[in-house]
């Protein structure tokens, strides 16, 4: 089994900032993809960004050029570091893998979740 903790949530001001961490334990594999997605009250949950086993990076449109995921390996860990906050940020962001090297922005397609981190962008 994998374990995903995420961490990083929190309260802030918009146009301000944060860094989630999400630290994936257990099963160890020889390739992964790591993404977040992020859910909002009464709407669907949605792609956010991912970064490939091969370091492709990609983010929903939403969030280009704001946010920035990136990886350190040998921690197994992903963050996202979240700038230019906006009151349609505030979500649950969720981590997630997959384990091998397939790029995917589909929630469906991941097989391991976290538990979620709260966001709340103030305007």
């Amino acid at each position: 089994q994998v374990q995903l903790v995420e961490s990083g949530g929190g309260l802030v001001q918009a146009g301000g900032s944060l860094r989630l961490s999400c630290a994936a334990s257990g099963r160890t594999f020889s390739s992964y993809t790591m993404a977040w997605f992020r859910q909002a009250p009464g709407k669907e949950r949605e792609f956010v960004a991912a970064f490939s086993w091969s370091g492709n990076r990609f983010y929903a449109d939403s969030v280009k050029e704001r946010f920035i995921i990136s990886r350190v390996s040998r921690l197994n860990t992903v963050y996202l570091q979240m700038n230019s906050l906006r009151p349609e940020d505030t979500a649950v962001y969720y981590c997630a893998l997959r384990g091998d090297a397939y790029d995917t922005r589909r929630g469906n397609e991941y097989n391991y979740w976290g538990q979620g981190t709260q966001v709340t962008v103030s305007s």
